[in-house]
């Protein structure tokens, strides 16, 4: 992290028995076709270690696995375990339950914390804190995690009073799914028309094991000239052209990008410019040929029994 953004941990709670949802594994619940945990550990991409604390999953993202102390003795002592593990200044907190949640959520956080407080937490759009989407002080929370009478199955407001907390209101990313029904606005969200691209994006990269992120912007980029200065169509194989061309001869999909990009570009200025402008190498004596042909400047016919290409042979003129 650069000094704008200090170094820190994250800290996930994937644990607890998702009673409201029938007793499933609420991490392995997808949304977008992610799984909620892998959505969580997206957004802890900047973090230096993540820790999990709950029972062991493969991830794709690589991990520090502990088990709260009891295992299921809350959001508390689970808070307790994964603290005993962070070793940077700074620790994100986040549960497992929220889709939402992106890379700039920790970042956000960090940027807002005021030197002197013990920590910054996001409140949802009821102004309810939610220390679950938050950033504390390492040492600050250990020290209040510490000085409670006890952590296993107390509640995780018993914390708050020990700690000088600076808030954020508002913030949309704090939506959970702690129901069926929540989940399915979840999915109903990630399907709108500002923000499906992405997901999908993010989604397709997980399953093909490279960055989300990684040559997005101009791979979609090259899609739009193509798609512009050739055909619609053209678009999609291209994109699949870059790719191929990448894993063959070894180079980015930036450059294979670059490459197509100026190709598209050579394409169009061929067609904007053609024989008929004049504008290219003897493109006025070529269109000066075809009126004299008795061909209009689009390449229609103008006189009676002669079309190009016709049974009368080529450019009009009989065999």
């Amino acid at each position: 992290m650069t000094a704008d953004h200090p170094a820190f941990d994250a800290i996930v709670l994937a644990g607890g028995a998702a009673r409201r949802l029938g007793g499933v594994d609420k991490a392995a619940v997808t949304v977008g076709g992610r799984p909620l945990l892998e959505r969580v550990l997206d957004a802890c991409r900047d973090a230096g270690r993540t820790i999990v604390v709950g029972p062991a999953r493969p991830t794709w993202r690589p991990v520090h696995w502990v088990r709260e102390d009891p295992p299921g003795g809350g959001p508390l002592a689970a808070l307790a375990t994964g603290a005993a593990h962070a070793t940077a200044p700074l620790v994100a907190v986040l549960a497992t339950d929220l889709p939402f949640l992106t890379p700039d959520t920790p970042r956000t956080l960090i940027g807002a914390l005021p030197p002197a407080a013990d920590g910054v937490l996001f409140q949802d759009s009821e102004g309810r804190d939610q220390p679950l989407t938050a950033v504390y002080r390492t040492a600050a929370l250990r020290a209040a995690l510490g000085a409670l009478p006890a952590t296993r199955h107390a509640p995780l407001r018993t914390l708050l009073p020990a700690l000088d907390l600076h808030r954020l209101a508002g913030a949309s990313t704090t939506f959970d799914c702690d129901t069926w029904a929540e989940i399915a606005t979840a999915r109903d969200r990630i399907k709108e028309h500002g923000t499906v691209l992405d997901e999908w994006i993010a989604a397709a990269a997980t399953e093909l094991d490279i960055e989300p992120g990684e040559h997005r912007t101009v791979l979609l980029d090259a899609a739009r000239d193509v798609a512009h200065a050739v055909a619609r169509p053209a678009a999609p194989l291209t994109t699949f052209l870059i790719g191929y061309a990448a894993a063959k001869h070894g180079i980015t999909p930036a450059e294979a990008a670059r490459r197509v990009t100026a190709l598209a570009a050579r394409w169009e200025a061929e067609k904007d410019s053609g024989e008929d402008s004049g504008n290219t190498p003897g493109g006025e004596a070529v269109r000066q040929r075809r009126d004299q042909d008795g061909q209009g400047p689009e390449g229609q016919e103008t006189a009676a029994g002669t079309s190009p290409g016709g049974p009368e042979g080529k450019e009009g003129h009989p065999a």
